[in-house]
């Protein structure tokens, strides 16, 4: 089984109000409102801060990121981001 997915079998890896950095690209999948399907959400490198930590079909954790520079908030699994110390 891969770690993914017993992700919530855990402690979620980021906290409310932590500051994280993507780790890669982020487009739009589809499921954010107002831009169209491939659209740069984030670019790898840019930080934002955890505003919300939700679930993602009972196995993983998604993060809500407030992209501040972009205005955005961003639905992230943990392996788009790291810690920014």
């Amino acid at each position: 089984m891969i770690s993914d997915e017993i992700e919530l079998d855990g402690p979620p890896a980021f906290e409310m109000s932590q500051k994280v950095r993507t780790r890669k690209l982020i487009r739009n999948d589809g499921t954010f409102p107002g831009q169209e399907i491939g659209a740069t959400l984030a670019k790898k490198g840019e930080v934002g801060y955890i505003v919300g930590i939700g679930t993602y079909l009972q196995t993983s954790y998604i993060y809500a990121v407030h992209f501040l520079e972009r205005g955005f908030i961003v639905g992230c699994r943990k392996k788009e981001l790291e810690i920014v110390e």
